[in-house]
């Protein structure tokens, strides 16, 4: 059993360029007019283990008991999975990860077993909520 301290969360939201990015918008709108997280670049082709278009959420632990609740109900469809960052990204997403919607197929041979805590990126926020979650 794993006793390694969760450092963050990451969420990442698949969506199809071609017909559901516009649902990725509007939910990315909403998290950010809700919630105090760092919203990650959009990336319209796979890129590292993901294999489909997606952009990352990256918040606090401390977020995780109010905003995956409301992303569990609000996601509109979109598959999203959710997992921890504790300095062994293989295990994070495959084992210790949950999913919201389908799960989707991850490149595992590029995820490392582990990172330096030197190499784990800090949250930095850049939304501004405005409106009750």
């Amino acid at each position: 059993m794993s006793t390694a301290p969760i450092l963050s969360w990451h969420a990442h939201v698949y969506y199809d360029p071609a017909h559901s990015r516009s649902t990725a918008e509007a939910l990315r709108q909403r998290i950010g007019e809700r919630f105090v997280v760092q919203l990650g670049r959009w990336h319209d082709v796979p890129v590292g283990p993901h294999s489909a278009a997606m952009y990352q959420v990256a918040f606090a632990p401390e977020l995780f008991a109010s905003f995956v609740p409301w992303l569990m109900l609000h996601r509109d469809g979109l598959d999203v999975l959710v997992h921890p960052n504790t300095l062994a990204p293989r295990d994070d997403h495959l084992r210790h990860a949950l999913w919201l919607g389908d799960k989707r197929a991850l490149k595992q041979e590029v995820l490392p077993l582990r990172i330096a805590a030197a190499d784990e990126s800090p949250i930095v926020p850049n939304t501004t909520p405005t409106v009750e979650a």
